[in-house]
């Protein structure tokens, strides 16, 4: 088992190496030849990525590599991990069933468990099945000793002591029928939803845009519902949103658009669109891509009651000055790395097991 300061140490240079290769990645600048070979392998891994799976474009990509270049630093990892004691103990072998809706979605997951000191067996999405090899790839090249730490398999998931599995609500079930007797975490669906009161600035409004495109919407941090107040202009929503209108020249979200757009239409279904966005009054948590919903609310109090009793359904709150525990606009998907998913502490879970 590597020691706290080999594992940090190699998640630190992981951090630089992202921060690096964004760099290159924009620019295409020369650099010494061992990293720039290691550059032009990431090149192909994240042309490959993008064609097992049409929604991994370079952009989302890199933004998820510069997300964590930002996390991975010295001071960053000390923070987050200060409020543990991280003690020496017999490793574990944790499996990892990772989802695979948007770019590295389960690296905190990978993170967590090797961080404190665990092996991982990680059975990977169809739909992100590149990525994460690589990097742990790379990881062993900066730190040998995490090569017995990390394994990947295509079959079925054996010899583990604890499961993290992350999934729909209908896979839950699956998921705890074949896990339930080991230590897990299992994760079902959430949603993100953002509550106006008709005062934001349109700065705060375009901003909300990142909440709602970035990733196509397709994280449960992306903001798929929103709160409005009886006669909330929409107009000056869809003006702010107006800089994100290059989005419906992605094909899948072009196609999923018209798509919707015709159920909708067909189903005589109240619509409101400006061309690239679609808003729909539903008082559902999930709407479908290129589709928000909306509900208009009139008492304040009574729908911060209502949020409290459904938190089990809402990865994040996006407002200002509303309620406790609310993300700014536009920050929803550069989490911390204290912000756990269903805000469940891993690391806790994974000391304790």
């Amino acid at each position: 088992m590597t020691d706290l300061r080999h594992r940090l140490n190699a998640f630190v240079k992981l951090g630089s190496f992202f921060k690096e290769y964004c760099k290159y990645a924009k620019n295409k600048t020369q650099l010494d030849d061992n990293q720039y070979a290691w550059f032009v392998k990431f090149d192909e891994i994240l042309e490959l990525a993008g064609h097992h799976n049409g929604w991994f474009t370079p952009e989302n990509i890199l933004f998820s590599l510069e997300s964590w270049a930002e996390l991975l630093t010295p001071s960053g990892l000390e923070n987050w991990l200060s409020a543990y004691e991280l003690k020496k103990s017999r490793p574990k072998t944790v499996a990892l069933i990772m989802a695979g809706n948007i770019p590295l979605v389960g690296f905190h997951d990978f993170i967590s468990a090797l961080i404190t000191g665990n092996r991982v067996l990680v059975k990977l999405s169809s739909n992100d099945k590149v990525l994460l090899p690589f990097i742990a790839q790379y990881l062993i090249e900066i730190e040998p000793l995490l090569k017995d730490q990390i394994s990947f398999s295509e079959g079925k998931l054996e010899h583990f002591d604890a499961v993290i599995a992350t999934g729909s609500d209908n896979t839950s079930r699956y998921f705890e029928h074949y896990f339930g007797k080991k230590p897990n975490i299992i994760r079902r669906n959430r949603n993100s939803v953002a509550i106006l009161s008709g005062h934001e600035t349109k700065d705060e409004l375009t901003a909300l845009g990142e909440d709602i495109f970035r990733y196509y919407g397709l994280g449960c941090r992306s903001v798929s519902k929103l709160f409005v107040p009886i006669d909330y202009n929409f107009d000056t929503l869809f003006k702010a949103l107006y800089p994100y209108n290059s989005i419906i020249e992605q094909l899948k979200y072009a196609n999923n658009y018209d798509y919707n757009k015709a159920v909708y239409l067909m189903s005589l279904y109240k619509i409101l669109e400006n061309g690239f966005l679609m808003l729909k009054e539903d008082k559902n948590y999930a709407s479908p891509i290129a589709t928000v919903f909306y509900e208009f609310y009139e008492s304040p109090e009574e729908l911060k009651i209502r949020l409290a009793n459904e938190k089990n359904r809402i990865q994040c709150l996006v407002a200002k000055g509303f309620m406790a525990d609310e993300v700014p606009f536009g920050q929803t998907q550069k989490p911390s790395l204290t912000d756990y998913a269903d805000n469940i502490d891993t690391v806790d879970f994974l000391l304790k097991i």
